[in-house]
């Protein structure tokens, strides 16, 4: 199917499964394209996902969520009258980090920290005697953070254990524990993949770096310096672990950066918030690329200026946010949600990515600040 095939009354229909603020910037995105886009909440189960789509009859299904009737979604589209994106092999190692790490790793041979797996308390203990502290432990099926601890001595298996089954996407008792890499950087590539008439083809935006505190406060950047031998991997690698998932989109590859060596740590084959400073860095954002990219349109990943975001969730602590002193920031701007909890994004640009990064530090800290 291309873009100038239509699904209701000439027009193209994109069913966007999820919800929240990325939904609905991704819904916009494809709105401003002429899509007509029905939006809602992934239904668990997958005879509900298969009647919605037989009663919405889009041309495109768009998983924007974490846990999708991944089956289901395989079933659709076999169908062939339906594209499915992120493919469902691609939806259904985001939620299996042992398949992707061993597709990484065994499969296409990518540098990966040391890794192994657990499916009990007792063989956590048996991995972290073997391989030593620390150790990084977190649920095979979770979103990015959720269930993750460190394990620093043998008293912290079992919480360990304990944290990363509760955390999981999935009723799944197994874990992945990882070395602590020593690096200087954790990035975000986004990587565009796309399809035309000589065949599918990549395009990366500039390196995202990105930090997250204790307190859940998401900071990312936009570039961040790599060395010519670091980007040159970093590209390779994220070009091999996306053209392997397949379909259109924009692809979120995590890497570990250190000197001149890069390590692949995670994908995800939807937008994601360390993504979110290309609403202001980049001619296009994630999600205009997204949308574009599903859509089978050019696109194209200039940045025009050096970013920075801050995503915060309101607490009950935090007042009314002071918009009029976090929009007197130069070059600033916010994204507020209703939802709860409250999503809040700041945002800057600047010269250089380290005086962006100051103006959305003083934008962030107005938004907390009571009035």
């Amino acid at each position: 199917m291309t873009d100038t095939e239509a699904s209701r009354d000439g027009r193209t229909v994109v069913l966007l499964l999820g919800a929240g603020e990325r939904t609905r910037e991704l819904a916009a995105a494809f709105a401003r394209l002429g899509a007509d886009v029905v939006t809602a909440d992934p239904p668990v189960d997958g005879d509900a996902l298969t009647t919605l789509v037989d009663d919405e009859k889009p041309g495109y299904v768009v998983s924007d969520a974490e846990a999708v009737a991944t089956d289901t979604l395989v079933a659709i589209a076999e169908r062939g009258d339906v594209e499915v994106f992120p493919t469902p092999r691609s939806a259904r190692l985001a939620l299996d980090a042992e398949g992707l790490r061993r597709l990484a790793a065994d499969e296409l041979g990518l540098p990966t920290a040391p890794f192994w797996f657990a499916g009990s308390a007792a063989e956590l203990a048996a991995v972290a005697q073997h391989a030593g502290f620390p150790l990084v432990v977190k649920p095979v099926a979770a979103a990015p953070g959720e269930g993750e601890s460190v394990l620093l001595r043998p008293e912290d298996v079992d919480p360990a254990w304990e944290r990363a089954v509760a955390g999981g996407k999935l009723s799944l008792a197994r874990v992945i524990a990882e070395s602590v890499v020593d690096v200087d950087v954790e990035v975000t590539l986004l990587t565009v993949r796309t399809t035309g008439p000589s065949g599918p083809a990549v395009s990366f935006c500039e390196p995202i770096g990105h930090h997250q505190d204790t307190g859940g406060s998401l900071e990312s950047w936009q570039p961040q310096h790599l060395s010519p031998t670091a980007l040159d991997s970093a590209k390779s690698i994220a070009a091999r672990i996306v053209n392997s998932l397949g379909g259109r989109g924009v692809f979120a590859v995590e890497l570990l950066v250190r000197g001149d060596e890069v390590y692949f740590s995670d994908v995800r084959p939807r937008l994601q918030d360390s993504g979110l400073v290309t609403l202001r860095s980049q001619r296009l954002s994630q999600f205009e690329l997204h949308a574009r990219a599903v859509l089978g349109l050019p696109v194209d990943t200039i940045m025009v200026s050096p970013g920075a975001a801050e995503v915060t969730y309101a607490t009950e602590d935090d007042g009314p946010p002071l918009l009029a002193d976090a929009l007197a920031v130069a070059e600033s701007d916010v994204r507020l949600s209703q939802a709860e909890p409250a999503l809040r994004v700041s945002l800057a640009t600047a010269p250089d990515p380290i005086v962006a990064r100051d103006r959305a530090r003083r934008v962030a800290s107005a938004l907390r600040r009571k009035g």
